[in-house]
């Protein structure tokens, strides 16, 4: 099923493709990597103009990663506002997407959050570093692949 923002994308030939609707009825899409930052101006436009959350995920072992964006489009006098979910995927070995920072700027942290723990590079981001883990850490610790290191072997305690 076809929902609003899906529809209105169709009709100005905007290419996605309709993952149908989430448990509270959000409308979700999937716009490809190298569509993402176009795509994100003209929701901009059209009035998305909150980013509520970004998150990511790794989809599956040696998987696809993907990173997730639930706009609102707030307007003055509507009780109900507007949602999406945009759901934008990468590949493990490069994760590229662009940033949605000079878009919306509350995504700063939430990118750095999931480079920092998926690995997802995301280009033209300003500050884009570990934000949780140490500088010097390796690896990607939210990957379902990932093998902790032993703890007790770092710090050389027996």
């Amino acid at each position: 099923m076809q929902g609003r923002l899906s529809a209105w994308l169709v009709k100005h030939g905007i290419i996605h493709r309709s993952l149908g609707f989430d448990y509270q009825g959000i409308e979700t899409l999937q716009i490809k990597s190298e569509d993402w930052h176009s795509i994100a101006v003209i929701l901009y436009v059209y009035g998305y103009n909150y980013l509520r959350s970004q998150c990511a995920y790794d989809v599956s072992p040696g998987g696809l990663l993907a990173s997730v964006y639930h706009l609102t489009r707030i307007e003055y006098g509507v009780d109900q506002p507007e949602e999406v979910c945009i759901k934008v995927f990468a590949p493990r070995r490069d994760p590229r997407i662009p940033s949605a920072f000079w878009v919306w700027k509350s995504v700063d942290f939430q990118e750095r959050e999931s480079y920092d723990m998926l690995g997802i590079s995301y280009d033209n981001h300003p500050r884009l570093k570990r934000i949780l883990m140490p500088e010097s850490w390796l690896g990607w610790p939210l990957r379902k692949d990932y093998i902790a290191p032993n703890f007790y072997e770092i710090q050389g305690a027996h």
